[in-house]
């Protein structure tokens, strides 16, 4: 059994305490937030505190706090030489401080504090300093159905570069798509088998090859026609900027 003290109280602290209080392996001994109000309501079935004095001994300390916290939090934990991981796409191992075992634990994955999480669906890559923290966070990956990936400091930066790519930026994409069918009173629905095949597609090939569209094409008239209809401007600079995109990876000349 694994003994687990969590620390932070945001939507990926709010996921993991629930992976972990199912899984049969794990045990949260202690939940800690500074607004200790915020995870009151879980203090029937876990200890919380508020005070960093009062955290117990456990195996793992796993930091689910802001990344700017990551250093001040973990230089003020009352002890050494234990293991304490953050969750940070961002942050680097040694954002930690140097008096702890250091690790990573972070799920590649969007968190939002209400919608279901299936844990057997999201990659954790980890990272450690010693051979013996790095096979316990593995098999603390395991113990919720987690596939674990090695992944150091430096890549983990980039994953997390594309992942706003792939997840944040696609999401706007959609926001402003529900905004021009909203504007023209057409259901947003329409266009969620769409966004479904889509996502589908690249699960079978590369995001090269599912490329479809009038920039992939080079159609112009129908990029013209769009751009005179698009009247936010700041919607008509990011077509553009994307038109652009596409046709440059394409080889297509300029539209």
């Amino acid at each position: 059994m694994i003994s687990v003290v969590l620390l932070g109280a945001g939507n990926v602290a709010t996921h993991l305490y629930k992976v972990f209080h199912n899984s049969d392996a794990i045990t949260v001994t202690q939940w800690y937030n500074r607004h200790v109000d915020k995870i009151s309501t879980y203090k029937n079935e876990v200890s919380v505190t508020d005070s960093l004095i009062e955290l117990v001994e456990a195996d793992l300390y796993v930091m689910a706090v802001s990344d700017d916290a990551i250093a001040t939090v973990s230089e003020a934990l009352p002890f050494q030489d234990r293991l304490v991981v953050h969750t940070s796409g961002t942050a680097s191992l040694y954002d930690l401080d140097a008096k702890h075992r250091r690790g990573v634990f972070y799920p590649l994955q969007t968190f939002t504090k209400d919608a279901t999480i299936d844990f057997s669906a999201i990659p954790l890559c980890i990272e450690a300093l010693k051979k013996a923290d790095y096979k316990l966070l593995k098999t603390l990956a395991h113990a919720i159905g987690s596939q674990d990936y090695k992944v150091s400091t430096e890549q983990r930066k980039r994953l997390h570069i594309a992942a706003v790519f792939a997840n944040n930026f696609t999401n706007q994409m959609y926001r402003i798509a529900h905004e021009i069918t909203e504007a023209n009173q057409i259901e947003f629905d329409v266009l969620k088998p769409l966004i479904l095949e889509t996502a589908k597609k690249i699960q079978n090939m590369s995001p090269y090859m599912a490329q479809t569209g009038p920039a992939t094409r080079g159609d112009k008239q129908t990029i013209k026609k769009h751009l005179n209809l698009i009247e936010n401007p700041q919607h008509k600079a990011i077509y553009k900027l994307l038109t652009e995109s596409i046709t440059e990876t394409h080889g297509r000349k300029k539209l």
